[in-house]
């Protein structure tokens, strides 16, 4: 059975919709409301889809240091993963209605846990009705399955790994939200503006043609060459706010090519709720 590990079109998944080694999650999410996506897949998701909360479901608890959105236990999320349906077997697609903003979250966790057969629904829920295919407000239910987590460590850095970086000549990191946030003006979610000393922005939304699609493989490449400045992938390290849209720009390396990238998960709002760690403003 061939399986998708990036992304996938709407295609593809329609053919493969009722296939029972398949599962399919929403991950529609809004950081300033944080029911309205559940609230949304309530009235019409995609058929067979799960619903997946970004803060119930792909968190852990919050301490004050951690960030806003930390990473859960790995066994008690593959334990959900399996009550979910989720076997070692099964190909796992996963959506929002924001092109990926949300989605790309379950997608690395999936691979951070050693699933690779993981796609993001390219283009999202707006992919998904503009090629005609119907939703439905049907909740669903699969049977249990074993889901064993192999965990990837190699995959994530730490906040004291970021700390270690000498900001011109260690690894790279490349800042995921948008050019406001980085310079630190406007800054809405987090207590403190700025960013990482020595980060580059790459705003994930730049990762998109006007389609809400991803850019293709070769234009991504070009693009993050550029960015990445001479070093190998497993050189760059992705930050945002939390550890979400981080995983857009990841995900957008994968589809260059260019794979091996790592995830600061505490990323801003970890760095910055300690008053000790240096700020940098603007560009």
């Amino acid at each position: 059975m061939k399986t998708f590990n990036t992304l996938i079109d709407a295609a593809a998944l329609a053919h493969h919709l009722h296939d029972a080694r398949w599962r399919v999650f929403d991950c529609s999410f809004d950081l300033v409301h944080p029911h309205a996506g559940e609230l949304a897949y309530r009235e019409a998701h995609i058929p067979g889809a799960i619903y997946a909360h970004l803060e119930r479901d792909l968190s852990g608890p919050l301490n004050g240091r951690n960030g806003r959105h930390p990473l859960p236990d790995p066994a008690r999320f593959a334990a959900k993963l399996g009550e979910w349906g989720v076997g070692s077997d099964t190909q796992v697609v996963v959506y929002d209605d924001a092109a990926g903003t949300y989605a790309v979250r379950l997608w690395w966790m999936l691979r951070w846990l050693g699933h690779d057969a993981v796609a993001v629904l390219d283009g999202g829920l707006n992919a998904w009705e503009a090629a005609g295919h119907d939703l439905t407000d049907a909740e669903t239910q699969h049977p249990h399955a074993e889901f064993t987590p192999r965990l990837r460590p190699d995959m994530v850095v730490d906040v004291h790994f970021v700390e270690s970086q000498p900001p011109r000549d260690g690894a790279r990191i490349l800042d995921a939200r948008n050019a406001q946030r980085f310079r630190g003006e406007n800054e809405t979610l987090d207590p403190v503006g700025g960013h990482i000393p020595g980060a580059v922005n790459r705003f994930f939304k730049d990762n998109l043609a006007p389609t809400g699609r991803f850019k293709p493989a070769e234009v991504l490449q070009a693009e993050y060459r550029q960015l990445m400045d001479g070093r190998s992938a497993a050189e760059i390290v992705h930050s945002c706010g939390s550890g979400v849209t981080a995983c857009h720009n990841l995900l957008a390396m994968e589809v260059a090519g260019l794979s091996g990238s790592r995830l600061y998960p505490g990323s801003w709002s970890e760095w910055c709720a300690d008053p000790s760690r240096p700020v940098a403003t603007g560009s």
